[in-house]
């Protein structure tokens, strides 16, 4: 028996925040193997390589940049992005198991996002900023519809 049309698109959600939650891991891990190594090597290094000299401008600018990452504390922003994948895995398992704590976990968090993809399409309007919201806003609305449905 093939489940019903709301639990098909419940479980299109999930896995589509199952897999924002595994690329932010990767990203995250990828980040965190680059920090034992020396950045500021690697950027010169690559400067080079696509035939900029690493004194230019611009070249430079990034490579101060690089510097001054180095010498950051990074433990908030690991910590943030150890949040931001947990959370994503948290919603795509409560919505693959339709539980209603799922159901208000994908609405608040992808609620968040609205304004600001709002804002960025009226600053840099572009098909894929209007369908990056538009996408949003239908899941929210979807998510915000099976909660009034399950209340009801």
């Amino acid at each position: 028996m093939a489940p019903p049309p709301h639990r098909k698109a419940l479980r299109a959600i999930a896995a589509f925040e199952a897999f924002k939650g595994v690329a932010a891991l990767a990203a995250s891990l990828g980040f965190l193997s680059l920090l034992h190594h020396d950045l500021h090597h690697i950027v010169a290094s690559l400067i080079g390589h696509i035939g900029l000299s690493p004194g230019d401008r611009y070249p430079a600018m990034v490579l101060s940049d690089i510097d001054q990452l180095a010498r950051t504390d990074l433990k908030p922003l690991l910590l943030a992005a150890a949040a931001y994948v947990l959370v994503r895995f948290a919603e795509a398992y409560g919505l693959w198991k339709d539980r209603w704590w799922g159901g208000w976990l994908g609405t608040l968090s992808g609620g968040l996002y609205i304004p600001f993809e709002l804002w960025h399409f009226f600053h840099h309007p572009s098909l894929v900023s209007a369908v990056v919201a538009l996408a949003n806003m239908a899941v929210v609305g979807f998510l915000g519809q099976q909660l009034w449905r399950r209340k009801r």
